[in-house]
């Protein structure tokens, strides 16, 4: 029987208090089908991965290869990753 696929969750978090504020968030939202990552910006190689997806500010979350909407322009809203997708079981 194959693996189902599941939907790439990334957090890029520098460890602040609204960083973890944001995982938190996520983890609330995550289902069965979303496999969270969490990437410490302070951690080799972190930065450089972020700059590729576009992230400018942290917390950032890309889900799928893509910066979600929500964190390119303002704050992280839960709203925002739901129509992304976060939460939703992959059939």
């Amino acid at each position: 029987m194959a693996k189902k696929q599941k939907r790439q969750i990334e957090i890029f978090s520098a460890g602040c208090s609204n960083c973890k504020e944001t995982i938190e968030l996520v983890q609330s939202l995550a289902c069965d089908s979303c496999d969270i990552k969490v990437h410490d910006m302070n951690a080799r190689g972190v930065a450089a991965k972020a700059r590729k997806y576009g992230v400018q500010r942290v917390p950032a979350i890309v889900i799928d290869g893509k910066l979600a909407a929500c964190c390119a322009n303002r704050g992280v809203d839960a709203e925002v990753l739901r129509s992304a997708g976060v939460g939703a079981q992959i059939a």
